[in-house]
């Protein structure tokens, strides 16, 4: 097995600082010992300009026979004499990845002693993989890796030459070019793509792989549009790790979307609490906002529509005010990190009785949701497409009709204040839409002057003289005269 990974450089920014990155030296050649095999590591070209590091993997098919007996790829082979005929000393799998992350442990995980500066910055990279097995072809190798920055050449490798009419192997030469990537990144990368593409291992796949791959997808697994070919392809598609991984990728997203930490979803209500105060995010400010509108309407009985993970939840039932509050998301998965959140198995019997979680589309009329005091939407009619708000519009406003409607959402013109937002980025990647001001106050006089409501805004956040809150509020109160229109 081979790879190689190339960078480029100028005096001022020696393409050699490679060396140190993978701590090793460009003027020696080393080898490693491994379970299968002997790694070796050697620098083909190193110069101020151009440095390449190769890593060649000698497996010892013996070995790989012996210990594989019964666990993953060779113990449970693809036809009958794989066992002792097969293509793991020549293609790049899980070998490779592991002997990766065996040699190259250090830079992996971004630590470089001799120079700490480094592994922190981007820098042009090229790999190369001369024989990669693909199932799924070429098209499946650009849609794992071009979502992550890569510039993608995978050239299929034909069965035989002299007979092309004998069509493509399964495998491929791979090139990857980046310029914006650190090597930490693109090691990580490798380490679990290389297994996926091959769709297996060489070795038993544990529970302990979980805690592996979300270490090594950390930053960039999450948002990945194929998350579930990976998640189950690296777990050699074992459904019950395949879902552990799943559901706790889930609480990076949801943690994400409520703007708070993964550690803080499933913690004591009090140590949120102390971690919130200082500073006080944008979320918790959203939620103290909801509450008070809440509490200045009257309303006992109160729909949370799109609850997510139940934070707004929890907070309504600190209030003995509020008798019967129901949370309501499409996502079970959602509403199970909410129960657990509220620990509701644990809750006492009249605790208990004021809360319900249900599972819901906001697209469709619900009988259930009628007759209630209020009824919020907390940044939730951004994650719907255009042409579907006029659905929940009706399912909300027209059939359930609260007394009181709540609806928040980020205001576009604040996104120039996140500094660590990309100009023309919405700030949610499953948002389908973000409004100005003036767009949702369009948008919520509309919907006042069909259903029959009078409506208010109210600013979230930190009101900018310029740009405004960072998110927007509407107060709809049904019978309301229309002068309120103007608030």
């Amino acid at each position: 097995m081979f790879l190689t990974i190339s960078t480029t450089g100028s005096a001022e920014c020696p393409a050699t600082d490679l060396g140190f990155l993978l701590h090793k030296h460009p003027e020696k050649a080393q080898a490693f010992s491994t379970s299968y095999g002997t790694a070796h590591v050697l620098y083909p070209e190193a110069d101020a300009e151009r440095c390449t590091a190769a890593l060649l993997l000698e497996v010892d098919a013996v070995a790989l026979v012996r210990r594989g007996k019964g666990k993953g790829r060779g113990g449970a082979p693809d036809a009958a004499l794989a066992q002792y005929v097969n293509d793991r000393p020549y293609a790049a799998s899980s070998l490779l990845a592991v002997a990766l992350s065996a040699v190259f442990s250090s830079a992996m995980r971004g630590v470089c002693t001799a120079r700490p500066q480094l592994p922190a910055q981007p820098r042009p990279l090229r790999i190369e993989v001369p024989a990669l097995p693909a199932r799924g072809g070429p098209g499946l190798v650009r849609s794992l890796f071009e979502p992550l920055g890569w510039t993608v050449t995978a050239e299929p490798v034909p069965l035989d030459g002299e007979f092309p009419q004998w069509g493509d192997s399964r495998y491929i030469q791979l090139v990857l070019d980046a310029d914006t990537l650190t090597l930490a990144e693109a090691l990580r990368h490798l380490y679990v793509l290389l297994p996926v593409l091959d769709d297996a291992k060489h070795y038993w796949v544990s529970p302990d792989e979980v805690d592996k791959l979300l270490r090594a997808g950390e930053g960039w697994l999450p948002g990945h549009p194929e998350q579930r070919l990976i998640t189950s392809r690296y777990l050699s598609r074992r459904w019950s790790l395949t879902r552990q991984a799943m559901e706790r990728l889930e609480l990076v997203r949801l943690a994400e979307t409520d703007d708070t930490a993964v550690e803080d979803i499933d913690n004591a209500v009090e140590a949120e609490a102390e971690q919130e105060e200082k500073p006080t995010p944008l979320a918790v400010q959203r939620r103290e906002a909801i509450l008070a509108a809440l509490r200045a309407s009257g309303a006992a009985r109160v729909l949370d529509l799109g609850c997510g993970q139940g934070q707004l939840v929890q907070q309504l039932l600190k209030d003995p005010a509020f008798t019967e509050i129901v949370g309501v998301d499409v996502s079970m998965r959602a509403l199970t990190i909410a129960s657990r959140r509220l620990k509701l198995d644990r809750m006492g019997e009249r605790q208990s009785a004021r809360v319900n979680l249900r599972q819901g589309s906001l697209a469709y009329t619900d009988k259930r949701l009628g007759g209630y005091d209020a009824a919020v939407l907390s940044e939730v009619i951004e994650h719907l497409d255009l042409p579907r708000l006029p659905a929940l519009e009706y399912a909300v406003f027209g059939a359930a009709r609260p007394r009181t409607v709540l609806v928040t959402t980020p205001n576009v013109e604040y996104n120039v204040r996140w500094e660590s937002l990309p100009a023309g980025h919405v700030r949610h990647g499953d948002h389908r839409f973000e409004w100005t001001r003036e767009e949702f106050r369009a948008w919520a006089e509309k919907v006042a002057e069909q259903y029959g409501y009078g409506v208010g805004f109210v600013p979230v956040g930190p009101d900018d003289p310029e740009v405004g809150p960072p998110t927007q509020m509407a107060v709809f109160q049904a019978d309301t005269p229309k002068e309120a229109k103007a608030a």
